[in-house]
């Protein structure tokens, strides 16, 4: 019954050949926007490099100080996070680093834009950067103030050429030379707290981050379990710690801060009126709701004028004794068929728009691509867009009276 089912769908969809086509434009186009969106939040949620421990990490990324004349919110200090987040007992690590900072270099008198960031020790034990070439700084350098640096290999190509090793050159950055210790696999710049160009110790900064008692500063932590079971004591321990400590200012009377996982992390506002979740999954919703509802209502509506051109075909069968059910089947088969058809022209459509956007490197070092996670949603919309546009055409189908089916031929 199916192959008759399948070989009708194809007889009606030559039959009228533009219909046909603005319904497989409209469903691979469709498939096509949600695919690269689905490949963009994958890569950006799903991509674990270089933090592959996050189901043992908390990641503590703002501040908010809030009081009777207004707020305050930041990235945190690099002494918030030493003197309190370092006292506390449940993590066994505390990766400190700042957000990137842009400054300019210059090679062979051609300007290069470059960015960089400091860490202390214990970011490189958390994190799992791949090293192509040397290794991170240690403890020892840090305490040293040795001017060392870990690079990528965007920074390696770009500023030292196709070298098979760098390890030992100097690179400048800020006026400031550097010994290159370290080479690291590209970290996509979507990853912010995460990405850099030139990686430095925090004690080689020309502002001295450990005399600043603030609480409001440059930098971000992510603490480290001893196991998953952890997490939640160590979340438990510093919402504890942030009920302890005293206000910075008399102006404000509150402050919160939280450790969260890295999702919640991302997507954090520095508000704690605001939800960055609830924000992003809103946005997400309503730009998939625009992108589909329309293309469905169009389908709907030629889906309906196609079997309407059908009426002769329905008030036969209902003669011969088909009952609704059957015939509402068929058109459901036909139309899932359609939507499929639709759906492998989007996955190609994709392929095609994935490395045309990947070959124009829109956002630094992120790689897009197509795994079995975005595939399986691309069918579930095909699935989806199948039943959706085909349930009330099919329906108002098989309600049509056989008399009156007949006489509109």
């Amino acid at each position: 019954m199916l192959k008759n089912y399948f070989k009708i769908a194809i007889a009606v969809l030559r039959r009228r050949k533009f219909f046909t086509f603005i319904s497989l434009f409209g469903i691979s186009f469709t498939l096509t926007i949600l695919l690269v969106l689905t490949a963009f939040l994958d890569k950006v949620v799903g991509d674990s490099y270089p933090d592959r421990k996050r189901d043992r990490s908390l990641y503590v990324t703002h501040l908010q100080e809030s009081g009777k004349d207004g707020q305050s919110s930041s990235t945190l200090s690099y002494y918030f996070l030493n003197h309190f987040v370092g006292s506390l007992k449940t993590p066994v690590k505390l990766g400190i680093s700042s957000g990137y900072e842009g400054t300019n270099t210059y090679v062979n008198n051609k300007k290069l834009a470059v960015n960089y960031k400091y860490t202390n020790a214990d970011y490189w034990e958390i994190m799992e950067y791949d090293f192509t070439e040397g290794k991170a700084f240690s403890k020892q350098q840090i305490d040293n103030a040795d001017k060392v640096a870990v690079i990528s290999e965007d920074m390696k190509r770009d500023y030292f050429g196709d070298i098979p090793s760098v390890v030992g050159k100097y690179i400048e950055a800020d006026n400031v030379k550097y010994r290159v210790i370290g080479v690291v696999k590209n970290v996509p710049i979507t990853s912010y707290n995460l990405y850099s160009d030139i990686y430095l110790p925090y004690t080689v900064s020309k502002t001295d981050f450990t005399k600043a008692k603030g609480y409001l500063g440059d930098f971000t932590g992510v603490m480290l379990a001893k196991s998953t079971d952890d997490v939640p004591r160590m979340r438990d321990e510093y919402d504890a710690m942030m009920r302890r400590i005293p206000m910075e200012s008399k102006q404000f009377n509150k402050m919160y801060s939280h450790a969260q996982s890295y999702i919640r992390s991302y997507v954090e506002t520095g508000n704690e009126s605001s939800s960055g979740v609830t924000i992003v999954f809103t946005a997400i919703v309503i730009f998939v709701l625009l992108v589909t509802v329309l293309p469905t209502l169009n389908l709907v509506n030629i889906n309906i004028t196609r079997i309407m051109e059908r009426s002769s075909e329905i008030g036969v069968r209902k003669a011969f004794g088909a009952s609704s059910g059957t015939l509402v089947y068929q058109f459901l088969v036909e139309n899932i068929i359609l939507t499929f058809l639709g759906g492998l022209i989007g996955v190609v459509l994709s392929f095609i728009a994935i490395q045309v956007l990947n070959s124009f490197r829109l956002i630094p070092n992120l790689v897009l691509s197509i795994n079995f996670t975005v595939l399986g949603i691309g069918l579930l919309v095909c699935f989806f867009f199948g039943l959706l546009s085909g349930v009330y055409p099919a329906w108002r189908m098989s309600k049509l009276n056989v008399v009156t089916a007949l006489k509109a031929q």
